[in-house]
């Protein structure tokens, strides 16, 4: 049985005949739209992934930020972008048909 979690229904809702059975044990860095951290003093940071300078490595500041602030925050909310995600697989499993035929 996998460790993986379900996708959160909103997403489900995007492409729910592909993604109501999906569990989740990665994201790749490239689907994430944003993430929204809760601290305990209420504040919301919302970093959005797409706007980050390419220099930046994102996996190790996302790191470093969870170690730094861990015993402040709450939740981590990993948003993503499901138009990308649709799209993606969609032209994958179009080549992958054609080259079967």
């Amino acid at each position: 049985m996998p460790n993986g979690k379900k996708l959160p229904k909103d997403i489900i809702d995007h492409w729910p005949e592909v993604l109501k059975d999906i569990t989740i044990e990665t994201v790749p860095l490239e689907y994430l739209e944003s993430i929204r951290i809760t601290f305990v003093d209420g504040k919301i940071w919302e970093i959005d992934t797409n706007k980050n300078p390419a220099e930046i490595d994102l996996e190790e500041a996302i790191e470093d930020l969870m170690e730094e602030y861990e015993d402040s925050i709450i939740n981590v909310d990993f948003r993503l972008n499901t138009a990308k995600v649709k799209k993606d697989i969609t032209e994958r499993t179009r080549r992958f048909l054609k080259k079967r035929k």
